[in-house]
């Protein structure tokens, strides 16, 4: 062993679904310090070019604890978009089948394998449609986003019918109630917006909508002479849906306490209503009877 070299051995790296194999060798250099060679990469898809690469330190592997932080300038858009019935069946099967393994084993975990598996395709089909588990997840992100901030289901009522505070009401038990009903989705959601732009990106995209019909509203309410006027619209509609997200987040997917959801519903929007100096009011007998 010479002096140049100190210390030398070989590793193997892989992930866990088997997409990615390296094999390098590991030196210790007394001038340069730990130096590591590529000697082969191996991957599912395709065999990437070799190359050597000197470190001042030693590689990060796989299996942290974190969730993976995305680049900010990876591209958000699917690999591929299909242009025949057939690969449009193949690719929301893919979708449908990752939101299940997504919501069961979280982001870091979840393996390509088993969402090819539970999609019914060939792993090598994956990648015809995504590129990485990644931007899978943030097509399942958007979905569910856009879901959040969507119009009602069902038709709406003419404005006369609900009072201000009826409607508030209502559209803080819409929210709360498509929030619950993915809440293991959420959960995973929630996570990653910490640490991948994309997905972050979506999250304030649907925060963003539900504040500017509240915007919206409270514009209509004080032209009407029924919400104080000295509040500005665009603060208060920020911090009252903040409100709402931020308590659907603790309640629902952190378990921080546990509450009645119908009274959960009535006590935010009591503070969203005396936020606006709102006077109490009860909804008409009609709606009532449809809740």
């Amino acid at each position: 062993m010479t002096r140049e070299m100190a210390l030398r051995s070989s590793q193997s790296i892989s992930r866990p679904d088997g997409s990615l194999c390296i094999e390098v060798d590991v030196g210790v250099n007394h001038r340069f310090g730990i130096q590591v060679t590529v000697k082969r990469v191996s991957a599912g898809r395709r065999e990437p070019r070799v190359r050597k690469t000197a470190l001042t330190h030693a590689p990060k592997m796989e299996g942290a604890s974190s969730l993976p932080r995305a680049r900010v300038n990876d591209k958000g858009a699917p690999n591929y978009q299909p242009r025949s019935a057939k690969g449009e069946q193949t690719r929301a099967r893919l979708v449908k089948a990752a939101k299940e393994v997504f919501e069961h084993d979280g982001l870091f975990d979840a393996r390509i394998s088993d969402i090819a598996k539970r999609a019914n395709v060939s792993y090598g089909a994956f990648y015809h449609y995504f590129d990485t588990k990644e931007q899978l997840f943030r097509e399942v992100a958007a979905a569910q986003e856009r879901r959040l901030s969507a119009p009602p289901d069902e038709p709406t009522q003419p404005r006369s019918v609900d009072s201000p505070g009826e409607s508030i009401r209502k559209a803080n038990r819409r929210y709360l109630e498509r929030y619950r009903a993915e809440t293991r989705l959420m959960r995973v959601i929630e996570q990653a917006s910490r640490y991948d732009p994309h997905v972050n990106a979506e999250r304030m995209a649907s925060q963003r909508a539900f504040a500017q019909r509240s915007e919206r509203s409270i514009k209509r309410l004080q032209s009407e002479g029924r919400a104080d006027p000295r509040v500005n619209p665009a603060i208060a509609a920020d911090a009252l849906g903040a409100m709402i997200a931020r308590f659907a987040e603790l309640w629902l997917t952190q378990g921080y306490r546990e509450y009645d959801f119908d009274e959960v519903v009535d006590q935010l929007s009591l503070l969203w209503a005396n936020a606006l100096r709102l006077d109490s009011d009860e909804p008409p007998r009609d709606a009532r009877s449809k809740r």
